[in-house]
């Protein structure tokens, strides 16, 4: 039996979508336009969260095969998962110590991904499940935690509230800003971190860690 080139199965998570890493990447997009066109009804007019399994796929990639998802069905995709689950699980337990000692009514969740020219401000802490996108702004009087990629603008801490700090599972912002500190994107290109890292201000400056225990403990909050 011929292998399907590309195949959609769900989960508890949302979409796994598994690519051959026989095709070449043009070919790829043909069979996701193909597939993604004859299941629309099936799939429906929803957000989800989805993953990338069977090849490597670079950012630049991953972000053609999502627009062309997104042109070619009614699907909402809000974040991709990693694969990585031993990165995943030290990301979110590292996290969600930090998170416990928040006031649980001192912050909410946000489900969607942020367009340019978007601007979203809240009066309390915030996450994103989803990304912020080159042009979108997102204001906080809290923290920022954006499980996705970061690719717009945050500020946090607009109540002048100091220890505040930004997260982001691709860190790759315009600029950030946090308290009365702002810290503006290189002109050159770097590669997007792999890791999930921390934004946090220390003496003055904004720094841009891979998130770890010891640097949530390390932070002066």
């Amino acid at each position: 039996m011929e292998k399907a080139p590309i195949v959609i199965k769900g989960n508890k998570s949302g979409l796994r979508i598994l690519l051959d890493n026989s095709l070449s990447f043009d070919e790829l997009l043909q069979e996701i336009e193909k597939k993604f066109s004859e299941s629309s009804k099936f799939l429906g007019n929803t957000q989800v969260a989805v993953s990338f399994e069977g090849r490597d796929l670079s950012d630049e990639e991953e972000a053609i095969i999502l627009q062309t998802i997104s042109d070619h069905s009614q699907l909402d995709i809000v974040c991709i998962i990693d694969n990585d689950k031993k990165r995943e699980e030290y990301f979110t337990r590292s996290l969600n110590e930090r998170l416990a000692q928040m006031d649980a009514n001192s912050g909410q969740f946000f489900k969607g991904n942020l367009r340019s020219g978007q601007v979203m401000e809240f009066d309390t802490s915030i996450v994103i499940l989803g990304d912020v996108n080159a042009g979108a702004h997102v204001v906080s009087t809290g923290n920022i935690v954006i499980l996705g990629a970061l690719n717009g603008t945050v500020y946090a801490g607009a109540s002048g509230k100091p220890g505040c700090f930004v997260v982001a599972l691709k860190m790759n912002p315009m600029q950030i800003r946090i308290g009365d500190v702002i810290a503006r994107a290189s002109d050159q290109k770097t590669e997007m971190p792999k890791e999930p890292q921390i934004a946090y201000v220390n003496k003055g400056d904004i720094y841009i860690d891979e998130l770890s225990r010891q640097t949530l403990k390390d932070i002066d909050w």
